[in-house]
């Protein structure tokens, strides 16, 4: 993963938040970095659009003539209790944070493929590994992408390319601009433990380099977030007693809500 001139990084999601600190992270290290967004980088694109991604792929074969790492940060924020969030919702979600991530890698798997080298970085969540209640939507796109890293770990590693699943717990960020949903309750909890969170973008795409520099195939990269995982790991009754707890408070607080005259 390394060149004279410096690795060449196309990061999806790039004009600000996560996407954005990563972009500098890389650029500081030598790195030339394609920054895509919907609006206000390099190029524009939605990671929806098959057409998008197929100028993309131009773009680089015509700029570069290949890539190094593909980093898949793009997406949304939504979730909701089980009957309270819409099969819209579901659909919505997943059509961004999973086959978003899908195209990325259908579109230039054949060129790293042809090149038998390459780093995919597919930036997941805590969510992907531990479940809260009332984030199901959430809680299964992110065990989807993490799974689709593992299987792309698996598949392409005798073409020289390697997978990478990141998985931060809160941290400061616009993610909660895209937030969705009819679970105003759960959008009240999300919001607050973003804002609240003392772990910055920047500290995050700290370790994700530190992770991929160590070929980490997983990278948890804050302390809180590892304190979680290890906890289910070892002590799955304090987990489901902690996660239930909170499934009873997220549901006193929609009730308060509904007795205030509020929505669910």
């Amino acid at each position: 993963m390394s060149a004279a001139d410096g690795r060449r990084v196309l990061i999806t999601g790039a004009a600000s938040g996560l996407g954005a600190a990563l972009a500098d992270a890389f650029e500081a290290r030598g790195d030339r970095v394609l920054r895509t967004d919907l609006a206000g980088a390099d190029l524009r694109l939605d990671i929806t659009s098959d057409d998008d991604w197929a100028a993309a792929l131009s773009h680089v074969e015509e700029t570069w003539g290949g890539l190094d790492v593909l980093v898949n940060n793009a997406g949304v924020a939504g979730g909701g209790r089980l009957d309270v969030a819409t099969h819209d919702e579901w659909q919505w979600i997943f059509d961004i944070n999973l086959f978003g991530m899908v195209r990325g890698l259908r579109t230039f798997v054949p060129m790293l493929k042809q090149q038998g080298s390459g780093a995919i970085v597919n930036v997941a969540s805590l969510a992907g590994l531990v479940h809260p209640a009332g984030m199901a939507s959430y809680n299964a796109v992110k065990a989807a992408v993490v799974a689709l890293t593992e299987t792309a770990g698996h598949e392409l590693a005798a073409h020289g390319i390697t997978a990478h699943a990141v998985c931060p717990g809160f941290f400061r960020t616009n993610l909660m601009d895209s937030l969705q949903g009819a679970d105003s309750a759960l959008g009240q909890v999300m919001s607050r433990l973003v804002t609240d969170s003392p772990i910055s973008a920047e500290s995050v795409a700290a370790a994700v380099l530190a992770g991929l520099d160590a070929g980490d195939e997983l990278i948890v990269p804050d302390e809180p977030a590892r304190g979680a995982v290890a906890l289910k790991q070892t002590d799955r009754a304090s987990y489901d007693a902690v996660m239930r707890a909170q499934a009873r408070s997220l549901d006193k607080l929609a009730g308060e809500a509904a007795d205030a005259g509020g929505e669910q």
